[in-house]
C-alpha cells in the first residue's frame, strides 16, 4: 500500500482558519485538536497563528483588489497567500501556484489574479495600528502608558513565533514566568500562597526551587486541577491544591510567609503566544480586570505575616495593571514597603520592574514585591 495523500498545507491552513471564525474558536485548541501529520505540522501552524495574528494587515492588502468579501475559505486562502509573500518572504511563484492549487477549481483564477496583484504592490499603511495588525485601541493604549517607541518595539515583537522554554522538569514555560517565580525568594520550610495558581508553572516552580511548603489555589475548579495535574507530571509535591476564590480567602489571617498574586490580567504581554487574544480582549476587560487585581492585592495583605512578602504580577504592560495597582497599594498600605528589584534583566517601573517583550525575547511582564508592616 502507498501513502496516505497528504492534504496541501495551505488548504488544511485555510479550513482551520475558517473553523476558527465560524465556530469563534481559540486557535491553539483547533491546532490541537488537528491531528496533522509530522511532516507537514511546522508550516500549517505557522500559517495559522500567523495568518491569525496579521489579519488586519492582510485583509489591508487585500481588500483593494476584491469587490465584495469572497466566501470564508476563499478569503482565508488569500490571506495564506498574501502572508506567505508578505510576511514569510515565500518566493512569489511558490506562494501563488500552491495557493491556487489549494483553492476549488472555480475559484483559482480569482486567487490567482488577487495573489499576482498584490505581490505586485508595495504596502502603504494607513496607521501603525494596520501596519502591525492590532485593534487601535491596544496600539494608542501602549502608545500612552509606554511611550511610542517602547510600544511599536513591544507589538512588533509579539508578531514573531516565541520561543519555547522548557524548564528541566519538562514543564514549558516562558522564562519571564521563571523570573518572576525566582522574585519570591522563598527559603526552605517557608509557606508561600500562589493566589491566583492555575495552570500551575509559578507554583511548581516556587516548591522546585526553595523546597517550600507551597500552597496553590485558583478559584475556577478546572485550573486547580490543571495544577494538580502539572504538580503531578512533574514531580512537584504541593502542600495544597485548592478551588478557593482569592478575595474570600479560606485560609486564616497572617498564615503565609509569602503571596504570590499572579493576577488574571488583560494579556496584553503574551499576544505573540496567544495569536487570537488581541481581537478578544477590551478596553472594558481592563478596567474589570484592574478591580479584580486590587481585591486581590488586598486580600493577599491579609494573608501574609508581618515581615512576610507580597508579589504581585502581570502578563501585561498597561499601567492600569501595573503602576495604577501599586498607587493604590501605596495609598492603602501605605507602611508595606516596596522591595526594589536589583536584576538587571528588569527594567525598573514605577517601584516595580518591567520586562519588554523586545527586551530578552520574552512575555511582556509587571512585577513588585512588598515587605508587609509587622503587626
Amino acid at each position: 500500500m502507498g501513502s496516505p495523500t497528504l492534504e496541501n498545507p495551505r488548504a488544511a491552513a485555510a479550513r482551520l482558519l475558517a473553523r476558527i471564525q465560524r465556530q469563534d474558536a481559540y486557535a491553539n485548541l483547533v491546532l490541537a485538536s488537528a491531528e496533522l501529520s509530522a511532516a507537514q505540522a511546522p508550516l500549517i501552524t505557522e500559517l495559522v497563528y500567523g495568518v491569525t495574528r496579521m489579519r488586519r494587515a492582510l485583509d489591508h492588502l487585500i481588500d483593494p483588489y476584491v469587490a465584495k468579501t469572497p466566501d470564508i475559505t476563499t478569503h482565508n486562502l488569500l490571506r495564506v497567500g498574501v502572508y506567505q509573500i508578505h510576511i514569510m518572504n515565500t518566493p512569489v511563484y511558490a506562494a501563488v501556484d500552491q495557493t491556487v492549487a489549494a483553492a476549488p477549481a472555480h475559484q483559482r483564477g480569482f486567487v490567482n489574479a488577487v495573489l499576482r496583484r498584490v505581490a505586485d504592490t508595495t504596502p502603504v499603511w494607513p496607521s501603525e495600528a494596520v501596519r502591525l495588525s492590532y485593534p487601535d485601541w491596544i496600539v494608542q493604549c501602549l502608545e500612552s502608558d509606554l511611550g511610542t517607541a517602547q510600544a511599536h518595539g513591544a507589538l512588533q515583537q509579539m508578531n514573531q513565533p516565541p520561543p519555547v522554554t522548557v524548564r528541566e522538569d519538562g514543564y514549558v514555560q516562558d522564562i519571564a514566568s521563571q523570573w518572576v517565580a525566582d522574585l519570591v525568594k522563598v527559603q526552605p520550610a517557608e509557606r508561600v500562597l500562589d493566589m491566583c495558581a492555575g495552570p500551575g508553572g509559578k507554583a511548581t516552580a516556587i516548591a522546585r526551587c526553595g523546597n517550600a511548603e507551597v500552597v496553590a489555589a485558583d478559584s475556577r475548579p478546572h485550573r486547580a486541577a490543571l495544577v494538580a495535574d502539572n504538580a503531578r507530571r512533574t514531580a512537584t509535591p504541593l502542600v495544597g491544591i485548592v478551588a478557593a476564590d482569592g478575595c474570600h480567602s479560606p485560609f486564616l489571617p497572617a498564615s503565609f510567609d509569602h503571596v504570590l498574586i499572579d493576577a488574571p490580567c488583560s494579556g496584553l504581554g503574551v499576544l505573540g503566544r496567544r495569536a487570537d487574544a488581541r481581537w478578544r480582549i477590551s478596553p472594558t476587560d481592563v478596567t474589570a480586570l484592574a478591580k479584580l487585581q486590587a481585591e486581590l492585592i488586598n486580600a493577599a495583605f491579609g494573608l501574609v505575616r508581618g515581615g512576610g512578602t507580597v508579589v504581585y504580577s502581570v502578563c501585561t504592560m498597561t499601567a492600569a495593571e501595573t503602576i495604577a495597582i501599586d498607587e493604590l497599594v501605596a495609598t492603602q498600605h501605605p507602611d508595606a514597603c516596596a522591595i526594589e528589584v536589583t536584576d538587571n534583566r528588569w527594567r525598573k517601573r514605577s517601584r516595580g520592574a518591567q520586562l519588554l517583550p523586545q527586551d530578552h525575547n520574552t512575555d511582556g511582564m509587571f512585577v513588585v514585591r512588598y515587605r508587609a508592616p509587622h503587626k
